[in-house]
């Protein structure tokens, strides 16, 4: 098992069937292959923002769930995540 199939399996035994991410991630064709839904954003703090807010509308029944790029994509989404957690 591939460490991406991995964190996808245990994304679905959380409920998750919908997730947000940046287009870089190597997530989104394993996602995929396994009948989740991904939504693609542009920016990695919009990103953030949506699963947030996913999160916010059904009550974290599922978890909202980002995934980005390493690097500078984990530093333009630490706004986001700041916003997140001042709630």
């Amino acid at each position: 098992m591939q460490a991406a199939e991995a964190i996808i399996e245990i994304l679905r035994r959380e409920g998750v069937s919908t997730f947000f991410c940046y287009p870089t991630t190597p997530l989104i064709e394993t996602a995929v292959a396994a009948g989740m839904r991904p939504v693609i954003c542009r920016q990695e703090r919009v990103g953030v923002d949506m699963a947030d807010g996913f999160a916010r509308v059904t009550n974290g029944k599922p978890v909202g769930v980002f995934a980005m790029q390493y690097g500078p994509g984990a530093e333009n989404a630490f706004p986001g995540i700041a916003t997140a957690f001042s709630d």
